[in-house]
């Protein structure tokens, strides 16, 4: 994973400022698409990237609360592909001194306005120095839509099938316009399929798709669905394991980051003692081109219609084109599948690219009410695991739409100065009703 510098203010010599490492800063707020967005495109013009993550107290006098606290925003940079190494407490105002002490010759950023709690130019240092460059902003998402989207209980935002969607033939406007936004939608996915370069493909990417959109017990692989290829990546290399997660992923966060990086981590010990870290083992992998890891990490992710069915309200806060984005640029995925199915049967894990998967593995991270063991069929096959507790297991879609709604009133002023124009109070108390009846389903 990416390193993590401890953040200490320069104070030795600056090094030599190299041209090739760059500098992103940001709140990184719920790290979600269009942070990444930026940090891959900053990745794509030079050979390292370094992130600035700023603290929470200079967040709140800048800009107003957030959502996550640093430790998970450190987390969420650390695991996104393209970063080399994250920098806590980043000055708000990006200042000369402190990307010089890190080598960092520029600093790149979206083609947006960011301004201090003064409405100066964050960056007006280093573009006074010539030494900033602009990358374009990734549409259509923000924090702020984010927020909105929890506040005002909207539900727009649900793709009915993404596969159609990039194809053009579902979606607002005229059938050109549906055209342009699939093809440009596409690209994104391409893009964020990248490997660490940012420059060639590295994540593979699959379609699931069903007449009834869920695998049936029994069914065979032929009865009318399969997995399609969207885009090829590196595959599955000699000697890996092949393990399969799934989820709804939604507002990607550290309880999901801490999730699949453990997975990682849990294959690498298993894979320790099979002796793939001997120096034999890694000098043959190197003869053959470069040495890489043991696991090969396959992440399903559920469509809007079944993460709704079982969590209502608006839930998912992000769509499945969203969410696919965010679980893509992590550095513990491998691939992605669209579409998958809530319950992972045995046809359907069968029929997966890559054959029956090594290990499918479940996490504590889940606040969905279960009525039926959905891993029944993968615990009768032998190949379910389970990660245990760990430090972030408490944080998932429900538990930040709950620290916004306690703390509404400042997210609310926050919105309002953002220019977000709507009945803010009224969706609130229509969000208490939707989120009460939700918890007594669940606990019927």
């Amino acid at each position: 994973m990416a390193a993590t510098d401890d953040g200490a203010p320069p104070g030795d010599p600056a090094p030599e400022l190299l041209e090739g490492r760059l500098w992103v800063d940001g709140c990184f707020d719920f790290f979600h698409h269009g942070h990444a967005g930026a940090v891959v495109q900053a990745r794509q013009l030079g050979d390292e990237l370094y992130v600035g993550v700023h603290s929470d107290e200079d967040i709140l006098e800048h800009k107003g609360p957030t959502v996550m606290t640093l430790q998970e925003r450190l987390l969420a940079t650390d695991a996104c592909r393209w970063v080399t190494k994250s920098i806590p407490n980043a000055p708000y105002v990006t200042q000369l001194d402190w990307i010089s002490h890190y080598g960092c010759k520029y600093v790149v950023h979206g083609d947006d306005i960011t301004s201090d709690g003064s409405g100066e130019d964050c960056y007006r240092f280093v573009k006074a120095a010539d030494r900033f460059k602009v990358v374009k902003r990734t549409p259509s998402i923000s924090t702020t839509d984010l927020v909105g989207r929890m506040l005002l209980c909207t539900r727009s935002h649900f793709i009915k099938s993404l596969e159609k969607t990039l194809a053009g033939d579902e979606g607002p406007g005229t059938q050109a316009e549906r055209k342009a936004e699939g093809a440009a939608m596409r690209e994104r996915i391409k893009l964020y399929a990248t490997d660490e370069t940012a420059k060639k493909p590295g994540a593979e990417v699959w379609f699931w798709s069903s007449p009834t959109g869920e695998a049936q017990k029994d069914e065979p692989a032929s009865a009318g669905h399969a997995c399609k290829e969207l885009f090829r990546g590196i595959g599955p290399k000699p000697g890996q394991r092949v393990v399969y997660v799934d989820g709804g992923f939604d507002l990607f966060s550290s309880g999901h980051i801490e999730f699949l990086r453990s997975v990682t981590q849990t294959e690498e010990e298993l894979a320790r003692k099979e002796n793939w870290y001997s120096q034999q083992a890694i000098d043959e992998r190197k003869g053959k081109g470069a040495d890489y890891g043991p696991v090969f990490v396959v992440a399903g992710v559920h469509n809007d219609k079944v993460i709704n069915r079982w969590q209502g309200v608006n839930y998912p806060i992000m769509n499945i084109y969203e969410r696919g984005l965010c679980v893509l640029q992590c550095r513990y995925i491998n691939a992605v599948v669209f579409g998958a199915p809530f319950t992972p049967t045995k046809s359907y894990l069968t029929s997966l690219p890559y054959g029956t998967p090594d290990a499918v593995y479940h996490g504590p991270t889940s606040f969905m009410p279960l009525t039926t063991d959905v891993y029944a069929e993968p615990k009768a096959m032998g190949i379910y695991r389970e990660i245990g507790r760990h430090a972030f297991d408490n944080v998932n879609a429900g538990t930040i739409v709950q620290r916004i709604m306690k703390s509404r009133d400042l997210y609310e002023a926050r919105q309002k100065a953002k220019g977000v124009k709507a009945d803010l109070e009224a969706a609130h108390k229509e969000r208490e009703l939707l989120e009460a009846e939700k918890e007594k389903k669940a606990q019927e």
